[in-house]
């Protein structure tokens, strides 16, 4: 203590907080050895001291803080808070990190004065996106930009900061076994599928931000984070109203396949332009994702979601939730840190899993369109595509028949080359499923099947968390599926679907981790589904309101 103020290391006095986030608390401090202000950070998970964890993870936190601590320190980059030293000792409940004081406001309460311009926007852009692009090359992604984490220098100049989400990416995996780390309505949809450490998700949070930077208002705040979640996942998202030359960069920003994305120089160039600093000539931006549904009709010029990849169906809760009620991998969380992450996030996960996602989440698979020479059948199902014997049959109308999702599942299990699988999603033009990966225990590769093509294909490796709890979909009785329908189509309350998918699991916690389908229905006001077992028998039944 000197003169009634906490002294850390010997030398960094705390003169007062600046902020505080779930990773940890920002001091203003006082450099007592080169007489000079500077910002302290102790990096901590919520209220936790490192020293309460179990001690593997308190470990593992530690390394990985100190790691991607001296990353960003070797960052020497205008647009990126300076790091000037780290603090670490064995007799230190956690880390601390000695960064630059930047003087100025942050972007958040700039924009509590109104609005920018788009071109305004746009130069701000520019420098955020430079700050992304240095931390990116370095292997770190920041995971939570936002407004409250960029500052602005007395002169303008945006500076990012606060990556302690991108410092404690591996403690908030362990932490929150796969959970939600970052705000949601500035979330990449693909992290909600469990995608992570893709650079493509920090340009959709910056799109969000240039949204919100010219509108005032982000698209996608809802009442409660569930919703928000669910509205980042599927909502048609609002045309900006006084975006003027910053328009093309939100659609290209603010699309839901991170691969249809622009890479950063064609964005630099694209805000280079609407800044009105245009260069002497700008990349192509990359063609859109295809085969897939026709363009959003609420926004962007990407559809809504592509064919699903892992974890990426519209039929399935986010990543954070356990998809489905499908069981966790058999990896123990310390019981610490499962209390504190329990009272915040349980109710979300169900009000999520059993209500708003279910309500929400199939809004893309309303806007699917019919794929092009899709016919009506008549006298009974046909197969779709072919039937794996080489024969091609007429395209039908639905994958949401016995015949075509029997079709569905040999062809899942002729490019997997197992006849058993974690989770099946059937739509009415497309389909995915996860099976084990060959030679890999406890790993699953997701493929996926458009209507009309003749094979299904492995998309990537799936995060599906099931521990061995894997079945032959074959034994489902699909052929109960047409009364089954008609009784959902007259129970659930949903006066004229507009969106109507199945969702298969080798065991959904809520039957007792025993193998399940559920039919959803939905429309513009709300959704419903039905539960079964394997043998069609209605277990559980949940209606729209």
């Amino acid at each position: 203590m000197t003169g009634g103020h906490t002294v850390i290391d010997g030398r960094f006095e705390l003169r007062g907080r600046l902020g505080s986030g779930g990773m940890g608390t920002v001091w203003r401090a006082f450099d007592l050895a080169l007489q000079r202000e500077v910002a302290l950070k102790e990096v901590r998970l919520a209220e936790v001291e490192m020293s309460e964890l179990d001690t593997d993870v308190a470990e593992m936190m530690r390394e990985r803080v100190m790691r991607e601590a001296r990353a960003l320190a070797r960052l020497d980059h205008p647009n990126v808070v300076t790091i000037h030293h780290i603090v670490d000792s064995p007799d230190m409940p956690h880390p601390w990190l000695v960064m630059e004081l930047v003087r100025g406001r942050s972007l958040q309460d700039r924009l509590a004065d109104g609005p920018m311009t788009p071109a305004e926007a746009a130069a701000l852009g520019r420098g955020v996106l430079a700050a992304l692009r240095a931390a990116h090359e370095a292997g770190i992604c920041h995971r939570d930009v936002k407004p409250a984490n960029v500052l602005l220098r007395t002169d303008g100049t945006p500076v990012l900061t606060d990556f302690g989400i991108a410092v404690l990416e591996e403690a908030s995996r362990v932490t929150a076994t796969g959970g939600l780390v970052g705000s949601p309505e500035y979330i990449a949809p693909e992290r909600l599928h469990g995608e992570e450490g893709n650079p493509a998700s920090d340009l959709w949070s910056l799109g969000v931000l240039l949204y919100v930077a010219v509108e005032g208002q982000t698209p996608f705040r809802r009442p409660t984070a569930a919703s928000t979640l669910a509205a980042v996942m599927t909502a048609p998202i609002p045309p900006s109203q006084r975006a003027g030359a910053l328009s093309p960069v939100l659609q290209a920003l603010l699309i839901r396949e991170p691969g249809a994305r622009p890479s950063p120089a064609q964005l630099d160039a694209m805000l280079a332009q609407a800044s009105g600093d245009t260069p002497t000539s700008m990349p192509t931006p990359p063609p859109f994702p295809t085969p897939g549904p026709k363009t959003d009709p609420g926004f962007s010029t990407s559809p809504p979601f592509a064919p699903p990849g892992p974890r990426t169906d519209p039929g399935r809760p986010p990543a954070f939730t356990h998809p489905g009620g499908v069981r966790p991998r058999g990896s123990k969380v310390p019981a610490a840190v499962i209390m504190i992450f329990a009272l915040g996030v349980v109710a979300t996960l169900i009000t999520t899993v059993l209500i708003v996602v279910p309500r929400v989440i199939d809004a893309a698979a309303r806007r699917t369109p019919d794929l092009p020479g899709a016919r009506e059948t008549s006298g009974g199902p046909v197969d779709a595509g072919n039937g794996g014997d080489g024969k091609k049959e007429p395209e039908v109308k639905t994958l949401l028949t016995p015949a075509t999702i029997r079709s569905v599942i040999k062809r899942f299990q002729a490019a997997s080359g197992s006849t058993r699988f974690a989770q099946m999603t059937v739509h009415q033009t497309h389909a995915s499923a996860d099976a084990p990966a060959k030679g890999r225990p406890g790993k699953f590769d997701n493929y996926t099947y458009q209507k009309g093509a003749d094979a299904a294909v492995r998309g990537r490796p799936s995060i599906a968390i099931t521990e061995d709890a894997v079945v032959n979909f074959s034994s489902f009785n699909w052929e109960a599926l047409p009364k089954l329908m008609a009784k959902a189509e007259r129970t659930l309350n949903v006066k004229n679907p507009t969106s109507r998918y199945i969702i298969a699991d080798a065991a959904w916690t809520f039957n007792g981790d025993r193998p399940t389908w559920r039919i959803y229905l939905s429309d513009d006001y709300g959704s419903g589904y039905m539960a079964m077992n394997a043998k069609g028998d209605v277990i559980t039944s949940y209606p729209a309101d």
